[in-house]
């Protein structure tokens, strides 16, 4: 059967053509960059996902990493994935919240009591906190509980008061922690999260926040001697991919990618509890005075996070409607009362 006559020129462009329409479904190539050292859990579990995304789009899809802030901050980051040369990124809710501010709703300063009314507030409000990702430009591949985050120091902090002559770190971009900080008279040093280490060599803070894992993953417990045992807030990391990278996809690769990455992150769930638990004990055999504040001072903490809050309702640091999931989900957990 012959599917082209008339002259060769035309046969060769029509041979052309069905060679370009059937290489329109391309390799795509998603370059990501993350903070996270690599050897983490985190990165182990990343590239599981990479792995696997590889395997079930025949290659179509490959992710490549770039871990250990290779890439620089997570600003530089944001720059490069605008720019095209990174297609996305892993940030923490702080970082990412300089252009998706609601991203932030679990990191408010002791809005959870324990890690139940975390999962129960997340199964409500997680839809939502995508949507904002994706208003944003970016299309969330997963959102990951990183578990709650201590107040660590290189001196002995028990109360409010203590704070207040700390040399306290904050994530660059960190409005809710400057606002919180702030709230408890203290002036936070705002720094990239690649800086803290040396920063703390140096001296120029002395005082950082952070979950027990990640204290001992970035090395800072190597500096810090003493831990507020009350949680401070919760920490989550985003993983993103620019929405432009994303629809250049096949629609029938990205099910794949999201599907693979939603398992992805509910194993890094329930292993970063279980990485906490046993960074804790770590944490005591290394010689780190662990504090449990005294009812009064506990009270205080607490209060701060009340002000802070209120603080951050009028200054416009969340949207309204993500407001008003926050207190209803809350308020159905707790029987009525925040």
């Amino acid at each position: 059967m012959k599917f082209f006559t008339g002259p060769a020129w035309l046969r060769l462009a029509a041979v052309s053509l069905l060679a370009l329409a059937g290489a329109t479904v391309q390799a795509a190539t998603l370059r990501i960059a993350t903070l996270a050292p690599d050897g983490t859990a985190w990165m182990r579990e990343m590239r599981a996902g990479a792995d696997a995304v590889k395997q079930k789009t025949d290659g179509r899809v490959e992710i490549k990493y770039f871990p250990g802030g290779v890439m620089g901050d997570s600003q530089t980051v944001l720059r490069k994935v605008k720019v095209g040369q990174l297609q996305g990124g892993a940030f923490t809710a702080g970082e990412l919240s300089e252009v998706a501010k609601d991203v932030q709703i679990y990191s408010l300063p002791f809005l959870f009591r324990n890690l139940d009314e975390v999962d129960r507030v997340r199964a409500q409000l997680d839809d939502a906190v995508e949507a904002s990702i994706r208003a944003a430009g970016f299309e969330p591949l997963g959102i990951s509980g990183g578990g709650f985050a201590y107040l660590m120091s290189t001196r002995d902090l028990k109360s409010r008061d203590d704070l207040k002559a700390a040399k306290v770190w904050i994530p660059q971009g960190d409005k809710i922690a400057e606002l919180a900080f702030r709230t408890a008279g203290v002036t936070p040093i705002p720094l990239a999260l690649s800086d803290v280490y040396t920063s703390l060599q140096t001296g120029l803070i002395d005082s950082a926040a952070n979950t027990t894992a990640g204290a001992i993953a970035f090395q800072w417990h190597t500096k810090l001697k003493y831990m507020i045992d009350l949680p401070l807030s919760y920490v989550t990391g985003v993983l993103v991919v620019d929405n432009k990278s994303w629809g250049k996809i096949d629609e029938a690769d990205r099910a794949i990618v999201s599907a693979e990455f939603a398992a992805v992150f509910k194993r890094l769930d329930a292993q970063n509890r279980l990485d906490n638990a046993a960074a804790l004990d770590a944490l005591k055999q290394a010689g780190m005075t662990i504090n449990k504040p005294a009812s009064a001072d506990g009270k205080s903490w607490e209060a701060l996070g009340s002000e802070s809050y209120q603080e951050l309702i009028r200054q416009g640091g969340i949207t309204p409607d993500m407001q008003k999931k926050l207190e209803a989900a809350l308020a159905t957990i707790r029987g009525g009362s925040r």
